[in-house]
């Protein structure tokens, strides 16, 4: 095994923290470490407990707060009231390994509209005929009662993985609108598959970019291969659990690496970014992997964690109530169990400062007024409100 790297932080090493990601069902990386700790800049107040929560979103204009549930149910919370209800019409998920009910999104355009009425996005893991499985993506309407709980009705699938495959890790199925709303930019992991994330006639292991029906967009840089490659936007990906565009409208990742290697890409059109063929970190049986400057036709990440922080999920904050993070990344991570905080300029990032949790956090999103909100992974993962300490 190569010897351990370390990257280039703000913040020197201390003294280890271990926390293994792989102590989970959800889990995906090797034993993490962490730097020195900054001061905690928050203060803390639960908003209510979730079974194996999965995911974050609030309906844009509002201050009601969506959550997926990794076995197959979703619940919010009208943060304006305390008030948590149930979402039904949900398909069926294959809730084993890492598959399980993943993401959910809104447009951010309906966000004058009722909350009854708005077009709905999920991501699942399909179990297909039992013998495989695959990420899926459905696009429905919400309907909700006053007062009372809420229904995903017409709920079509309008994208799935392919091909189906034998394995109950990486689905990845993270969505980012574009900020012109035009396009609908998805995640595909690589299915712990990893030959398949160079495959250009696969569309494992990919960031892809479609219409806001599900269809391949136009201009996308492989379509004229026909089939599933009109899908592709970027490639050579592994397991993708996080994509966002920061403040200036450029698209970025966040993808767990195998044993070490975790990282931030700054996504580009057509760039492929070299995994399996690279990678920062080693195979889980030891076996190195050749470093990205071996390989300088494959893109480098921004930025890469060994030890890895094994990342939930990230946002890029608006800088409301902490102007000094405006449009830097925060980071809910699980191997950590910390918040990380990376300033990206251009291709290079750096990791400002580290915020110590006492749990494995699954994701972050940012409330209307800029206050943060985590969920911490498992089956009884509290929801916390991060608003600045006195």
């Amino acid at each position: 095994m190569r010897k351990i790297k370390q990257v280039l932080v703000a913040l020197s090493p201390a003294a280890l923290l271990i926390a293994s990601c792989g102590q989970a069902q959800t889990g995906d990386s090797a034993p993490a470490a962490s730097t020195a700790n900054s001061a905690q800049p928050f203060a803390i107040a639960e908003k209510g407990t979730f079974n194996s929560p999965w995911a974050l979103a609030f309906a844009p204009g509002t201050q009601v707060l969506f959550v997926t549930e990794k076995p197959g149910t979703m619940k919010f919370v009208d943060l304006s009231s305390g008030r948590q209800g149930d979402v039904t019409g949900i398909p069926p998920v294959l809730n084993q390994g890492q598959g399980g009910f993943g993401d959910v999104a809104f447009l951010p355009s309906e966000s004058g509209q009722p909350l009854s009425g708005r077009t709905i996005y999920l991501t699942w893991s399909d179990p297909s005929d039992g013998t495989a499985s695959f990420a899926a993506m459905g696009r429905g309407k919400l309907v909700c009662e006053d007062g009372g709980n809420c229904q995903v009705e017409g709920l079509e699938t309008i994208w799935r993985q392919q091909p189906a495959v034998r394995s109950m890790a990486h689905f990845s199925q993270k969505i980012a609108f574009s900020p012109d709303e035009k396009y609908l930019f998805l995640s595909s992991g690589d299915r712990a598959q990893a030959d398949p994330a160079q495959d250009l006639d696969s569309n494992l292991g990919k960031v892809l970019r479609l219409n806001l029906d599900g269809s391949p967009a136009e201009g996308n840089p492989f379509a004229d291969r026909g089939g599933v490659s009109r899908e592709i936007w970027s490639y050579g990906h592994r397991n993708l659990l996080g994509l966002a565009f920061d403040l200036d409208g450029q698209l970025w990742d966040l993808e767990h690496g195998p044993r070490g290697g975790d990282e931030i890409n700054r996504v580009e059109r057509g760039v492929n970014y070299g995994w399996p063929v690279v990678s920062y970190g080693d195979n889980y049986n030891g076996d190195p992997i050749p470093d990205h400057p071996t390989r300088p036709e494959f893109r480098e990440p921004a930025i890469y964690w060994n030890p890895v922080i094994a990342p939930g999920d990230f946002i890029f904050y608006s800088g409301k109530l902490w102007p000094e993070w405006r449009n830097q990344a925060l980071i809910a991570n699980l191997g950590t169990t910390s918040i990380v905080r990376v300033s990206l300029d251009g291709d290079k990032g750096t990791e400002e400062a580290r915020y110590k949790f006492d749990k494995r956090l699954r994701d972050i999103v940012e409330a209307p007024d800029g206050s943060l909100y985590i969920i911490e992974d498992g089956p009884n993962g509290r929801l916390l409100q991060l608003t600045p300490a006195s």
